[in-house]
């Protein structure tokens, strides 16, 4: 109980007693996760949108290779972009093992199935009624798939805020691709393994506080988005 106490003052004195290290450390956080959200939405909503609405051979097998890659362990993420960046791999010529940019990638890899796969279930939970309408005033199939993700946007506010929520509080994937380097690659959970493996727990309690803190304003932000939406509708 004293560490809680003690971490909670200490997080006051990190951010609010000049302490320009955290504040780089909560900026590069909140700017890799981010991005790497953005990166799930463009490329998840489309799949899974894609992945309800179309019918193909194989295609219970690819909707099953989306919900698995649901629970894709962080882990296995940065196993798979440290292989590609490493300097034997295909893409190691880059250097960018180590970088901000790396640790984008593996997170867009954990977070655009989880936006996949919530797409998937918003638009398929939708009345098929609804898209035979849409196709007997005659929308295209992009005007109908348009529709169905207004119709549909609720669910995909919960899909951008689970995304979110696994990306910036993943370790594995961003140490094994970012290496924790000060000033360059260390967010805020990879800081806070650091000062456990130091001893230092009013530190790394200052750090979680800070990170339960930032998830909390950004999943109320888009909270009140959603109730906001749910207030235009009626």
């Amino acid at each position: 109980m004293d560490d809680l106490t003690s971490g909670l003052g200490e997080a006051a004195r990190l951010l609010f007693g000049g302490n320009t290290e955290v504040w780089e450390i909560i900026h590069l956080s909140l700017r890799v996760s981010l991005i790497a959200t953005t990166i799930a939405l463009v490329l998840g909503v489309p799949a899974g949108a894609a992945f309800a609405l179309a019918r193909f051979p194989g295609r219970s097998l690819a909707v099953g290779a989306v919900y698995a890659g649901m629970g894709l362990p962080p882990i296995v993420a940065g196993l798979l972009v440290s292989l590609l960046l490493w300097r034997n791999g295909p893409f190691g010529a880059t250097g960018l093992l180590y970088t901000p940019l790396a640790m984008i990638v593996a997170q867009a890899l954990i977070a655009t199935p989880i936006v996949a796969g919530l797409t998937l279930a918003a638009v398929s939970a939708l009345d098929p009624r609804y898209r035979l309408q849409l196709l007997a005033l005659g929308a295209g199939r992009m005007q109908t798939v348009w529709w169905l993700l207004r119709e549909a946007r609720l669910p995909l506010i919960a899909a951008v805020v689970a995304g979110f929520g696994a990306v910036i509080s993943e370790v594995g994937a961003a140490m094994m691709v970012g290496g924790n380097i000060k000033g360059e690659t260390r967010v805020l959970t990879t800081a806070t393994v650091l000062e456990v493996s130091r001893g230092h727990f009013e530190t790394a309690f200052a750090l979680s506080f800070v990170l339960l803190g930032l998830t909390y304003l950004v999943t109320m932000i888009l909270t009140l988005l959603q109730r906001h939406y749910v207030r235009v509708q009626r």
